[in-house]
């Protein structure tokens, strides 16, 4: 059936002119098939890791590996501060399998080669510290304290930048908490976008970009952020997205569920791939076969945990006819057709920008975005939406280097990915140096270890990895740097570079300024 009204904008449609769903049957001889498994696949391995991903400070199966008999301060059997690398031959410590990445150096927009920074940084291992207040040591609270002075007999204005690796879905959670001078300044949030690549399912032999890769070390963040472009297309306003699409929403849903509890509903209709592109909202299935196309979605029942949204957006030439079928699974095969299953088809015609606007939205309803943990909002509506856009132009289908992870279309992996993306987040905020005085700048934030999981037979597993980058990407001229450890009395260090002795009660050093990486690996005394 051609869909042949337009509507003005999504949601304003007048029921009298939209079209009723027709049960067609149509029949192709071959097509590859795509089922919404990945989705599956993410909350299987998203439960199995958030179980087994315990670390070494608790004791949900962390082993007591190689090294429970490390001395405290020992690095590899080497004095600590002797300058000897890590356990293990590890000369930058442990490549862990969850890399929470490094504390980096506060910044500033302007040039302040006429100013100078003293910076203290210091990790806190006080039990119970932990955001869900339970008496345990995992992670630590961090406080990196700069103090800067202006030798100049002029006020200097700056404004300040501090990042931190994280995610919007974390950020409640990790978002530092500024003060200057002692007191709460005005802040503006900026966020990078995704941070890592995209590597192939089955290695270098069958080559692909379906698996995110997200960073893994200090040297990739190095890579990332030292040319400053990062920084810039952080700054940089969103994508606006005016394209015109063309919008076909499915609803007034009607199957035999009792007979059929996964019945199906299937539209196929056939496209040029060279003219037309495919976006999709909550369809479970795609299949495809040069010019065919079919995407199918369990027919909503009221019990299912999805959105009863159902859309299929259509950029550049429109799809023409197509066909609406039923049946008994998402599997679609053919013999397996049934009756009963309808819903109304209205189509209209709007811009990505609006579909993304609504989608968002929708989005926001349903999961939330607004929750409030240790550094207070999470991240707002606006930037949540900007950055959905982003993903979209930087790798999805419209994007100049697309990604096969999104080049099927499905618009539900865009908006959810968006959340969990690793990225670096600035934190801006103006800073006044008086002339010939001084300002301090205190920065403190929640700061997850580096770890392997638990179970997984790794001889890591039980350790926590931090580290610290003293002047990656800063403007300021660091005339000291130093760290500390606080209340961490029942820990030891199986390795490290600062210079820590917990046995010998050192738990203050001064970091040297050639060294532009330290780290440290800590676990429970005894274990």
């Amino acid at each position: 059936m051609r869909a042949e009204r337009l509507f003005q904008a999504l949601g304003l449609v007048d029921p009298a002119l939209v079209e009723e769903a027709v049960e067609l049957r149509r029949q192709r001889t071959t097509w590859k098939r795509w089922a919404a498994m990945a989705a599956c696949l993410t909350l299987v391995l998203g439960l199995g890791f958030g179980w087994f991903a315990t670390g070494g400070f608790r004791d949900f199966g962390a082993g007591g590996g190689l090294y429970s008999g490390l001395d405290s301060g020992s690095s590899g059997g080497a004095p600590a501060g002797s300058g000897v690398d890590g356990y293990n031959g590890a000369e930058e410590g442990i490549t862990f399998m969850s890399y929470a990445g490094p504390v980096f150096p506060l910044t500033t927009l302007e040039d302040s080669s006429r100013l100078t920074a003293e910076r203290t940084i210091t990790w806190d291992f006080t039990p119970g510290a932990y955001p869900d207040g339970e008496p345990r040591q995992w992670g630590a609270e961090v406080s990196d304290t700069y103090v800067l002075r202006n030798d100049t007999d002029a006020d200097i204005a700056a404004t300040a930048l501090y990042p931190f690796a994280g995610s919007f879905d974390s950020l409640a959670e990790t978002r530092p908490q500024v003060s200057v001078d002692g007191e709460s300044t005005e802040i503006t949030l900026y966020a990078g976008p995704y941070s890592g690549g995209f590597e192939s399912t089955y290695g270098a032999g069958i080559p692909d970009t379906m698996n995110l890769d997200t960073l893994n070390s200090w040297h990739e963040y190095k890579a990332l952020l030292e040319n400053g472009s990062y920084l810039q297309q952080a700054l940089k306003e969103y994508p606006v997205l005016d394209t015109p699409v063309t919008v076909y929403q499915f609803s007034d849903f009607s199957a035999p569920h009792a007979d059929y509890p996964a019945a199906t509903q299937a539209i196929s209709f056939d496209i040029n791939p060279e003219e037309t592109t495919i976006f999709t909202y909550g369809i479970n299935g795609m299949e495809w076969d040069e010019t065919f196309r079919r995407y199918s979605y369990f027919v909503p029942d009221g019990m299912r945990n999805e959105s009863d949204l159902k859309l299929l957006i259509v950029l550049g030439e429109d799809i023409g006819p197509y066909s609406l079928q039923g049946y008994e699974n998402g599997g679609c095969h053919r013999g397996e057709e049934i009756d009963g299953v309808s819903c109304t088809v209205a189509r209209s015609e709007t811009t990505m920008d609006a579909v993304l606007d609504r989608l968002c939205r929708e989005y926001e309803e349903r999961y939330g975005l607004s929750q409030t943990g240790r550094g207070g909002a999470s991240v707002s509506f606006e930037m949540y939406r900007g950055a959905v856009s982003e993903l979209l132009t930087q790798y999805g289908v419209i994007s100049s280097t697309p990604m096969d992870r999104y080049a099927d279309g499905r618009l539900d992996d865009i908006l959810s990915e968006t959340l969990s993306h690793h990225r670096v987040l600035y934190l801006a905020f103006p800073v006044t140096v008086p002339a010939g005085g001084s300002a301090s700048v205190n920065c403190v934030l929640w700061k997850e270890p580096s770890f392997d999981f638990a179970c997984s037979g790794s001889e890591n597993e039980g350790f926590q990895g931090y580290d610290l980058l003293t002047g990656l990407g800063s403007t300021l001229k660091f005339t000291g740097q130093s760290a500390a450890l606080l209340n961490a009395e029942n820990l030891e260090i199986a390795g490290q570079n600062f210079g820590f002795n917990l046995e010998n009660g050192i738990t203050t050093v001064n970091l040297a300024p050639e060294t532009e990486h330290y780290y440290m690996e800590l676990r429970p005394r005894g274990d």
